[in-house]
């Protein structure tokens, strides 16, 4: 009997902004996989009904987005490590009936910069702007890669304390104030706030305080260069910009539910960012 089509989702509230299905749909038509994979616009008071059913409705597993993270984090009968560290869950699938969490958005960043700003994780001491769910996926992601100097900076200083008592040696918290006193030594500077993105227009720190051989990563992608990528640019630093670790942090997914690991290429990259041109 013929295995029946393998099916995957995207869920969040609201969820028609994703690039997702496109990004799992180029990957499905590449490596000719008889399989879907659909955004779902699952409102929080119906996430946990819609977890218990997932497995009855043919679900191999999927994505969870904005607002549902944590819920899936708690939702889940196992998690892997990378998901407990970061205390979010965005990617599910059921192994043997039990459905799991686990967490790709550390993987997304580092595999990023890996292909943009090669060696990036022996360049010195890293700032992290902003302490949100985003920055935790940043600082795991520091720590696996073996930095020992991770610098938290946060409008609020209680939230910069909480992650680096939740991530422990290395990681320090810090007023906004001190960012320019933080940047003088930095190798990286990563941006994980919502200054710079699209009707957010602003710089959340100065680039130009940063040592010559420092690149600077902001985690958007609306827009591809913020005011902080492209003052880093002038600056001669080198700028990495978010869409990469949206790609990035698909594959462990698509490989957990449809049996291929797949590449993130200038192609598909060149597919999403004319998609980000025409409905930014």
């Amino acid at each position: 009997m013929a295995e029946a089509m393998r099916k995957a989702f995207v869920t969040g509230h609201p969820i028609k902004h994703s690039r997702s299905p496109m990004i799992h749909g180029h990957w499905l038509a590449e490596h000719g996989v008889d399989g879907s994979y659909q955004a779902i616009d699952v409102a929080p008071r119906d996430f946990a009904e819609f977890l218990a059913s997932m497995q009855a409705n043919g679900y191999r597993g999927g994505n969870v987005t904005i607002p549902h993270k944590e819920a899936a984090f708690a939702g889940v009968a196992r998690r892997d490590h990378a998901a407990d560290e970061i205390g979010a869950v965005n990617t599910l699938w059921l192994e043997e009936g039990t459905l799991w969490g686990g967490n790709t958005d550390g993987h997304g960043f580092a595999a990023n910069l890996d292909d943009y700003a090669p060696g990036w994780a022996s360049r010195g001491p890293a700032v992290v702007l902003g302490a949100g769910g985003a920055s935790r996926a940043v600082i795991h992601a520091l720590k696996t890669r073996g930095l020992k100097d991770i610098r938290i900076v946060n409008r609020t200083l209680a939230r910069a304390i909480e992650l680096r008592d939740r991530f422990g040696a290395g990681v320090s918290a810090h007023e906004v104030a001190a960012t320019a006193e933080l940047l003088g030594d930095a190798g990286l500077l990563v941006n994980t706030t919502a200054l710079g993105m699209q009707g957010n227009e602003g710089l959340p720190a100065d680039p130009t305080l940063l040592p010559d051989h420092a690149v600077v990563n902001d985690i958007v992608y609306v827009p591809l260069e913020t005011p902080l990528l492209a003052a880093a640019r002038a600056r001669g630093l080198k700028p990495v910009d978010g869409l990469g670790m949206l790609l990035n942090q698909a594959v462990p997914g698509f490989e957990r539910w449809f049996g291929v690991r797949p590449k993130v290429t200038a192609e598909l990259r060149a597919i999403i960012v004319a998609d980000l041109v025409r409905k930014p």
